[in-house]
C-alpha cells in the first residue's frame, strides 16, 4: 500500500525558510514522478515543483526560483524534500506531495503537471507566513 507522509510544515514570519518532507513508501515501481502542489484557502491545486525517479527536477512560475525539490532515495524509503526560502504571505497554505507510477522517468517531463496526473497523495502539510 502506498502511503506518502508530509512534514515540516509551520507558522513562520515573512522572509525566513522551511523544509518540507515527503516521505514515501509501499511501491515497486521501473519509474516515478514526485511533486509538490500548494493549495491556498478556497483554491485548487496548483503544481510547485515535480521531481522524477532519474532526478531531473523543475519548478513552475509561482516560487519564482525560492524553492528546490530534491529527493534521498538511498535508503528503502524514498524521502522528497522541498526547501522555500524567502517566504512571504502569498506562499501560505496546504502543501501537498504526490506520486505518479511510470514506466520511465521520462514520461514525467511528457505529462505530471496537473492534480490529476497523480493517483497517490499524503495528508498534507500547513504552511502559515505572517508579515
Amino acid at each position: 500500500q502506498v502511503q506518502l507522509v508530509e512534514s515540516g510544515g509551520g507558522s513562520v514570519q515573512a522572509g525566513t525558510s522551511l523544509r518540507l518532507s515527503c516521505e514515501a513508501s509501499g511501491f515497486r515501481s521501473a519509474g516515478y514522478c514526485m511533486a509538490w502542489f500548494r493549495q491556498a484557502p478556497g483554491k485548487g491545486r496548483e503544481g510547485v515543483a515535480y521531481i522524477s525517479s532519474d532526478g531531473q527536477t523543475r519548478t513552475t512560475g509561482f516560487p519564482k526560483g525560492r524553492f528546490t525539490i530534491s529527493q534521498d532515495n538511498a535508503k528503502d524509503t524514498l524521502t522528497v524534500y522541498l526547501q522555500m526560502n524567502n517566504l512571504n504571505t502569498e506562499d501560505s497554505g496546504m502543501y501537498y506531495c504526490a506520486l505518479g507510477l511510470v514506466l520511465a522517468a521520462r514520461y514525467c517531463r511528457a505529462g505530471y503537471e496537473r492534480s490529476t496526473d497523480y493517483s497517490h497523495w499524503g495528508q498534507g502539510t500547513r504552511v502559515a507566513v505572517s508579515a
